[in-house]
């Protein structure tokens, strides 16, 4: 900052020629805050209407494998309820299956009351059998 020397006279002070930087500084902070705050949504958060096309859906190689357990441990291989003891054979059965091509990918859905050694017994018959590509379901809250 300059300082201000008295001249010859006293009652007169002279111009200061200074820019005072700080208020334009602390709008240009705030304005860069603003703009990284607000940019990331503004590429997320656009609708869009999209039209309408005649196209057929694509074809999926495999439909995931739905293996669930309810609140009494019983599981069940899609809608069908299956012994413990038969699922290693189920299993095998939906790897041989997809021979050619990769296994399917398997959607493990347990109840929350679940011991959680026996999710983990299931998860251990799903990787000996080859089905490593395991997805575990849970609710969106």
């Amino acid at each position: 900052m300059a300082m201000n020397l008295p001249s010859g006279r006293r009652d007169r002070r002279a111009p200061m020629a200074d820019i005072n930087v700080t208020p334009l500084v602390d709008v240009m902070l705030v304005l860069l805050i603003i703009f990284m705050v607000t940019a990331p949504l503004l590429t997320a958060g656009v609708p869009v209407d999209l039209p309408d096309a005649r196209a057929k859906p694509l074809d999926q190689d495999q439909q995931p494998v739905a293996l669930s357990l309810d609140r009494q441990g019983k599981l069940f291989l899609g809608e069908d309820e299956i012994a413990e003891a038969a699922l290693p054979g189920r299993l095998e059965a939906i790897v041989a299956k997809a021979r050619g091509s990769q296994p399917p990918q398997v959607l493990l859905r347990a109840d929350r009351a679940l011991d959680y050694g026996r999710v983990m017994r299931v998860m251990g018959e799903l990787n000996r059998a080859g089905l490593n590509r395991v997805a575990l379901v849970s609710v969106e809250q």
